[in-house]
């Protein structure tokens, strides 16, 4: 490919992600509507599902790093899921102070009902790809990301000034 089809190519894959996030944060939004939770606390809850489901369970702290509250707003988002049967914490570390964050049995069940069919048409798209394709893909996300985390963590550009209309 040429250097003017390479970089055609590239800003095509970087609109399909920018679109696929857009996307998944619909969902998300939709997830909230359907639990009847604001987005912030829906985004929530599908970080602490998805690594529950994963196996690397959340503490508060780490909710708060992953969804970029403070620590008493992650609190208080805590409680509402809490209180709205969605949440349990638990001490299930060796240090008692550390509190684990799971889903009810009830939200998962309709995490499940909700979020079901599009994992089985995602699903099926993966499953037209070899093993080697999606390592390949699974890389080149996490250079991805790794670069944007980078970037993250530099120093924030000052506010730029406000213009008088």
């Amino acid at each position: 490919m040429n250097d003017l089809a390479t970089r055609k190519r590239q800003d095509q894959v970087t609109e399909r992600l920018r679109t696929y996030g857009a996307t998944f944060r619909e969902f998300s939004r939709r997830f909230a509507e359907f639990l009847g939770l604001h987005s912030t606390d829906a985004e929530a809850l599908i970080e602490i599902l998805s690594a529950e489901e994963h196996g690397k369970l959340l503490s508060p702290a780490r909710l708060s790093e992953r969804i970029g509250l403070s620590n008493p707003a992650t609190t208080a988002l805590l409680n509402r899921l809490e209180a709205a049967g969605h949440l349990v914490r638990t001490r299930e570390h060796h240090d008692r102070r550390v509190v684990t964050l799971r889903g009810s049995p009830e939200v998962h069940t309709l995490a499940d009902e909700f979020f079901g069919p599009l994992g089985v048409k995602v699903g099926a798209v993966m499953a037209r790809y070899s093993s080697d394709q999606l390592e390949q893909f699974d890389t080149f996300l996490a250079e991805l990301l790794t670069a944007m985390h980078v970037q993250l963590d530099q120093p924030r550009h000052p506010t730029p000034p406000r213009t008088e209309p």
